[in-house]
């Protein structure tokens, strides 16, 4: 039975179907909001799913899996190499070509392999726009140390176009491959690449130091102060409280809402997040908090969200004013 003609949504659905609801709850939790709400609206709609068709897609899903692993072991060449030997050519080039287009495996691998600080003399001439297209496909770490070692102005001038990034055209990613390997990738994505965002621009100031994040962000304010807001508000979240030592988190918790937010935000939040904020909490008021959050029943996600933001703007401040120390890559050392 083909499975010709079906979306990669319906083939999800029917997968998840297929899995069952324990291990299909699983997978939707790595999912978006917006994914879900899809593949919920394809189940609902399944009346009946033959059984050979269950097995086309299992066999289908399962040939990915297997090839992306050889994809991670050895690139895609390797992979190409063991499926054509195993499937045959026209099947492995059929699984390979489906594979690309889905996960997008990211040209610039051989540039993802150099040290930063070779890869620092290749750009040096290089004009913002071409900088920022080859960051967006570097580890947030490389990128970093090519962006600190950037005049200030340009440092601001790179993470906004990053930021400013949506999809690039697979001609351009092949000119500034070229120039920079001279050699073209194997194997290409159809259609466009997606690469930068707002994303990739937290990834990387994540991981630069104070003062750099603090030059670039202060210099991006100046021309665009609703982007700056955007990236702080993903540059911490309510979930990195986890990564405060115990002295900042009872801080914390001195400027927060204990009787409103407090219980609100913890609502949706993992065990290891509980953890963290009850063992910095008097037994009286860890006490109290337990019992507000069984009392608050039900609640919307937009509730909790709004709490925990609120925290997250306490964390932000607190750090500005060097109440608290947030861990960041490079830097000065701390001495305690």
């Amino acid at each position: 039975m083909s499975t010709k003609g079906l979306t990669g949504a319906k083939k999800a659905a029917i997968l998840l179907i297929s899995l069952g609801p324990d291990y299909s709850a699983q997978v939707m939790k790595h999912l978006k909001e917006e994914e879900i709400e899809q593949l919920t609206l394809e189940i609902a709609g399944l009346r009946k799913v033959e059984p050979e068709l269950r097995q086309v897609i299992m066999d289908e899903f399962y040939q990915m899996g297997v090839a992306q692993n050889y994809i991670s072991q050895g690139g895609v060449e390797y992979a190409k190499e063991i499926l054509e030997k195993a499937l045959g050519n026209q099947k492995a080039l059929e699984i390979l070509n489906r594979l690309t287009s889905t996960l997008q495996v990211r040209p610039f691998d051989a540039i993802r392999k150099t040290d930063p600080s070779q890869l620092l003399n290749f750009l040096q001439g290089e004009n913002s726009q071409t900088i920022a297209l080859i960051m967006a496909y570097l580890r947030p770490e490389q990128a970093a140390i090519i962006v600190a070692a950037l005049p200030p102005d340009r440092q601001a001038d790179v993470a906004r176009r990053m930021a400013l990034m949506d999809r690039t055209s697979p001609e351009i990613i092949r000119e500034v491959e070229k120039v920079l390997e001279q050699k073209l990738s194997s194997l290409m994505t159809e259609g466009f690449a997606a690469a930068g965002g707002v994303d990739t621009v937290v990834g990387v100031l994540n991981s630069v130091d104070r003062g750099t994040e603090r030059s670039i962000l202060e210099t991006l304010e100046i021309e665009d102060p609703e982007l700056v807001e955007e990236i702080r508000k993903r540059m911490l979240v309510f979930e990195d409280i986890v990564s405060l030592d115990d002295r900042s988190v009872q801080r914390v918790l001195r400027d927060i809402d204990l009787s409103q937010d407090l219980p609100l935000a913890l609502k949706s939040a993992s065990d290891e997040v509980k953890e963290k904020v009850f063992k910095n909490l008097s037994s009286r008021a860890r006490e109290n908090i337990q019992d507000d959050m069984a009392y608050l029943g039900p609640v919307r996600l937009s509730s909790v969200e709004e709490a925990q933001q609120k925290i997250v703007n306490t964390i932000r401040r607190l750090e500005e004013e060097g109440e608290i120390i947030l861990a960041r890559g490079g830097g000065d050392e701390i001495i305690v």
